[in-house]
């Protein structure tokens, strides 16, 4: 079973980034310069943005990870005395291989700090971990980097606080996503098991 440990952004988080790459789509000259050299360029649904805390396989047991992964944020307050939510926001954006992708920044270093304690909870090592929201893909070739990060380099949306951590499955046909496990990261506790 495909599964991933994940962060989903606030509904305003959303909203906002997708007003923005709607808005860069429609400065049309601008817009086909940045894809031009790269074949089957799409935008991803919205519905699959999200931050990836870490991803477990194809091989890997729900239960196990789902029983890991409460366990881990119920230890939080005690290993990290100030925990909470880690506040965040999409900001900037970046190229690898097919992927184009907008940045997360959070709002403080505590944040940053709660966030790398949220990615070891699900798993994940922090020291190699690098947020961000896989906004665009493409088959083949390059985009124009240079107007990619003027069109979306300066990108700022708000806040949000990251209150949940889900483990989530990928169906490989379809590309659908399934929560499997959900816990709150406030009182580190499942409140939805599907």
């Amino acid at each position: 079973m495909r599964l991933f440990t994940a962060l989903w952004p606030s509904t305003e988080a959303i909203r906002h980034l997708d007003e923005a790459v709607r808005a860069a789509q429609g400065q049309s000259a601008d817009w086909k310069r940045s894809i031009a050299r790269a074949r089957g360029f799409r935008i991803v649904s919205t519905r699959r943005w999200h931050l990836t805390l870490c991803f477990h396989g194809d091989e890997a047991d729900p239960d196990l990870l789902s029983r890991r992964l409460t366990e881990g944020l119920a230890r939080l307050p005690t290993a990290h005395p100030r925990f909470a939510p880690p506040r965040l926001r999409l900001a900037g954006a970046g190229m690898f291989r097919s992927v184009m992708w907008i940045g997360v920044e959070p709002a403080t270093e505590d944040d940053m700090t709660h966030l790398h304690a949220l990615v070891e909870a699900a798993g994940g090592d922090p020291s190699t971990f690098r947020a961000h929201l896989t906004v665009a893909r493409w088959a083949k070739g390059r985009p124009n980097r240079e107007s990619l990060t003027e069109l979306f380099g300066s990108y700022r949306g708000p806040y949000w606080s990251a209150n949940e951590v889900e483990l989530v499955h990928t169906d490989r046909e379809s590309g659908t996503y399934r929560t499997v496990h959900r816990v709150d990261v406030v009182h580190g506790g499942p409140y939805h098991q599907a």
